[in-house]
């Protein structure tokens, strides 16, 4: 215990130290945060990726003020050796935190929690808390910061001279996407005043960005920071710094001229990013700093020049940010400045000036015109329909009335009904999964929410090892509660994204995983050649991702085109019980040639795969249910 918060273990990979860099990037940028926020809540370890790292580089390049603690692989917490580093375990061990987005997240929460004053901390999560929230494995915007650019940087660092002439196209992409329009709340309002601005011909200084208003409060320990006057103050430089004074400039107070009020919004100029995710600064940027720190001194090092205008002028716009250059300093980050930086167009740069499409988002508008009929009719001409086989025990239910009160999903704010309908569908899958699993195994609850499954297994298999992974903390604390209520030992919590589980498990299992969750979950029982009990849910999110493709099987692509798959997904939707029957009877055949396909592609990988219904079907609208076992 630190002053009564319960202290935390922070594990932090190592490979190297080069110069001011400790790799890989993910613990250069957590350390980076720790620094920022001024944060000693945590106990820190490094893990050293073989015995033989020097761990004396690191002491010596290590934060003046912080104490790290070495470990092996092998000594840490078994729920930490199941997960990709970097990490955050409670004491208890139970409760784990990985990949690099959630643990950052959570040191800034923590941070705030025990000292409220640090707003301009929990500022760096951003509108309505949401900064690199959203899973890597759905939002490109979170894999291209917490993943994409850190390996992009360290591939470069790492590379042989000849494979050095190119700039990483992760980075193009940011240059990119830091010259594309800024989308913030409330972006209405600062547009008409920058239209205001162009009208009357001219910039309104911003007064955190002049040498009149030069003092500003660093967010760790309220010294005096000073910020430079080095480029001209636009309205999204007043706006973007105006968080970051002493005290807050004024709204204006006038209100604006007739004919800027009746401008169209789509008549209105773009506004421009001042920091990574727009106009503020926050998470987007710690992450990217270091990374983008040791691109520019490569760059510098190996006598390139840089013709990456955006991303230099944000390199240098971050350093004035208070609180940032004291975090550098501990961190021992030298800084480059402006005569180092200086864009200049390269030719032999300027060759490699694309970004592979795999890289690129998807704009293409898809217009999904009329029913699902003539798709449905082509599958059927080439033999291929849905097919459901029979619930092997369709009358099988536990007695919910002789178990703890903790066990059953009618806890909390779950009305009756949909209480006895969470029971009828946990019924189906306990029942499945109580047939495959036998003592010592592992079961993993992917994406699991509350834990209504998770805890259920728990308790009715004492001598298997339960996993429960979910990304939304509090979700997985109400879970935690309630396994703590019933006195659980055979249950772990992961708040983590699906690809930062790496431990060997013999069965997962997940209860109405969202869109193409049900495929990832698919693909991670595959790799661990586990069995799975699936039911698949929100057809009409699945979409084609960095890692998935649709139709998934080689049978369905040989017959439909994206377009068309994308058809059979958006009407697999439509079996809410208030629509026609009809309606719902073709949203149903639907949903079972989308997971015939997800069958068929598994059962190409050595599976042997059931589509059935959930017993009674009218347990949920989306009662498919997903069973495979490894041949």
């Amino acid at each position: 215990m630190k002053g009564g918060v319960t202290e935390e273990h922070l594990y932090l990979a190592y490979s190297h130290q080069f110069e001011d860099c400790i790799f890989p990037l993910h613990t250069s940028v957590s350390l980076f945060l720790l620094s920022y926020c001024d944060c000693k809540l945590f106990k820190v370890f490094l893990v050293p990726a073989s015995d033989s790292t020097d761990d004396q580089l690191f002491i010596k390049a290590q934060p003046g003020d912080l104490e790290v603690h070495f470990i092996s692989r092998c000594q840490l917490p078994l729920v930490v050796q199941s997960c990709c580093l970097p990490a955050i375990v409670e004491e208890n061990g139970k409760f784990c935190r990985a990949g690099l987005s959630v643990v950052l997240r959570h040191i800034i929460q923590k941070t705030y929690e025990v000292d409220p004053s640090k707003k301009l901390v929990l500022e760096l999560l951003g509108f309505k808390k949401t900064c690199l929230k959203a899973c890597a494995e759905v939002s490109q915007w979170t894999r291209l910061c917490e993943i994409s650019i850190p390996q992009a940087v360290e591939s470069l660092l790492n590379a042989s001279p000849d494979q050095c002439q190119v700039i990483p196209p992760e980075v193009l992409l940011l240059e990119k996407k830091l010259g594309e329009p800024v989308r913030v709340h409330n972006d209405d309002k600062i547009r008409r005043q920058k239209l205001q601005q162009q009208k009357a011909g001219y910039k309104t200084a911003a007064p955190a960005l002049t040498k009149r208003a030069t003092k500003n409060l660093s967010p760790e320990e309220g010294t005096i920071v000073e910020i430079k006057d080095q480029e001209p103050a636009s309205l999204e430089l007043k706006v973007a710094f105006s968080k970051l004074v002493v005290q807050e400039i004024p709204a204006a107070t006038n209100r604006e001229p007739f004919h800027i009020r009746k401008t169209k919004t789509s008549d209105l100029p773009p506004l421009e990013h001042v920091f990574a995710e727009g106009l503020y600064f926050t998470l987007a940027d710690i992450v990217l700093l270091p990374c983008i720190h040791q691109f520019l001194v490569f760059i510098k090092k190996h006598n390139k020049l840089l013709d990456l205008p955006l991303i230099s002028s944000w390199y240098h716009r971050v350093q004035e940010v208070p609180g940032v250059k004291s975090a550098a300093a501990k961190c021992n980050m030298l800084f480059l400045q402006f005569p180092d930086l200086l864009s200049s167009p390269d030719e032999q740069l300027r060759d490699f000036y694309t970004i592979p499409d795999d890289l690129e988002e998807e704009h293409e508008d898809y217009q999904f015109i009329g029913g699902p009929r003539p798709t449905m009719t082509k599958l059927m001409e080439s033999g291929i329909e849905a097919k459901f086989s029979l619930h092997p025990c369709p009358r099988w239910t536990l007695d919910w009335n002789s178990l703890p009160a903790a066990v059953s999903p009618g806890e909390g704010k779950m009305s009756s009904d949909r209480a006895l309908r969470k029971q009828q569908q946990l019924n189906n899958l306990v029942s499945m999964v109580t047939k495959l699993s036998k003592p010592g195994d592992v079961i993993v609850d992917f994406c699991s929410g509350g834990g209504h499954v998770g805890i259920v297994l728990a308790h009715m298999l004492p001598s298997c090892q339960v996993v429960l992974i979910e990304n939304k903390e509090l979700s997985l604390v109400r879970a935690k509660d309630r396994s703590d209520e019933l006195g659980l030992h055979n249950i772990w919590f992961i708040q983590a994204n699906l690809d930062y589980f790496k431990g060997a498990f013999n069965i997962g299992v997940a209860l109405h995983a969202c869109g193409v969750a049900t495929d990832m979950v698919i693909e991670h029982c595959i790799k661990a050649h586990a069995a799975f009990v699936i039911c698949p849910c929100c057809y009409g999110f699945i979409q084609n991702t960095v890692k998935f493709t649709f139709p998934r099987s080689h049978q369905f692509k040989e017959v439909l085109s994206y377009k068309e798959h994308m058809i059979l997904c958006r009407f697999a939707d439509q079996t809410a019980v208030q629509l026609p029957p009809k309606r719902r009877l073709i949203g149903k055949h639907c949903m079972g040639l989308v997971d015939l396909d997800r069958a068929w592609a598994a059962e190409g990988c050595n599976y042997s795969v059931q589509v059935m219904s959930m017993e009674p079907e009218s347990c949920s609208p989306k009662n498919n249910l997903v069973v495979g076992v490894p041949i």
